[in-house]
């Protein structure tokens, strides 16, 4: 099975990761979305180094809908520069892996 994509994204609410998961599952543009609460983040923005709590995004979709997911959660996010990157998935039980293909 070719195209099945895991995706990961990143929120600093769990509001706006709710509306976020929920617009995408809504709009067929991905098969399910797990929000994971409170994941600690450091990283560096603008030359400093920054900790933050973030929630996680974190799903199943196609490839076919990677660009419509990025376009549309880059309007619903509070971030300038979101993270929304994506995965091949390669193996996995076959019948829920029809299910992702079936329900995007």
């Amino acid at each position: 099975m070719k195209g099945i994509k895991f995706f990961y994204i990143t929120s600093p609410k769990k509001k706006e990761a709710n509306k976020i998961a929920e617009f995408l599952v809504k709009n067929k543009l991905v098969a399910c979305a797990n929000i994971i609460n409170n994941a600690e983040s450091i990283f560096t923005w603008k030359g400093k180094v920054k900790k933050e709590k973030e929630i996680l995004i974190v799903g199943k979709t196609m490839d076919k809908k990677v660009q419509k997911i990025i376009k549309s959660v880059k309007k619903l996010h509070s971030y300038e520069t979101p993270c929304i990157i994506f995965f091949d998935i390669k193996n996995g039980n076959t019948d829920f892996l029809r299910w992702i293909i079936k329900s995007v």
